[in-house]
């Protein structure tokens, strides 16, 4: 008899809270902070490159990012994938290193982060609901194919949308402790 893997379920959904905190970590408060860059991929030597593969991203100051870039042909790049990002930055380059002043917010940017927060939340409530989605398709194909009966297919479906309130509520309570983070003065 076939067996439903609810700890892979719990896993997968676990996955997309994680992605939405690198996510957040992206989004800036008012305080310099490395993770501000780090979802930020650079085009070098013909890929897609995380920015921390470029360069060592460092904080000197609280209002100042640097990037102390280690090949000096992808200065331009990082320059470009900064200022292409949605952050609002602008690098200037010194040498090797590509700083990045962090402006106060406007009320107005602050709005508009807030927005991209709930963007990001709204994409890890879909990938929690699709992994859902998979579990109560495979449960209905078992259910189907006779390897589960209908009384544990309702079981496993009731614990698979229990786990997906779970992680939708904690999607949510992240959602409201970054929009304070971002309103906050």
């Amino acid at each position: 008899m076939a067996e439903i893997d609810l700890d892979d379920i719990e896993r997968r959904m676990g996955g997309a809270l994680e992605a939405l905190g690198r996510e957040f970590a992206g989004l800036r408060t008012g305080r310099a902070s490395t993770g501000l860059l780090e979802p930020i991929t650079v085009d070098a030597y013909g890929s897609q490159m995380p920015m921390n593969q470029v360069g060592t991203i460092s904080v000197p100051e609280p209002r100042m990012l640097s990037v102390q870039v280690w090949d000096r042909g992808l200065i331009k790049a990082v320059e470009k994938a900064i200022l292409e990002s949605s952050l609002g930055l602008n690098p200037q380059t010194e040498g090797a290193t590509v700083r990045i002043p962090i402006p106060d917010l406007s009320e107005e940017r602050r709005g508009e982060l807030s927005k991209v927060a709930g963007k990001y939340a709204e994409q890890a409530r879909v990938a929690v609901r699709n992994i859902r989605r998979d579990g109560m398709d495979r449960l209905k194909k078992m259910e189907k194919d006779g390897d589960l009966s209908q009384d544990d297919q309702h079981l496993y479906g009731d614990e698979i949308q229990s786990l997906t309130d779970a992680h939708i509520k904690k999607i949510d309570e992240s959602l409201q402790v970054k929009e304070r983070e971002i309103m906050q003065v």
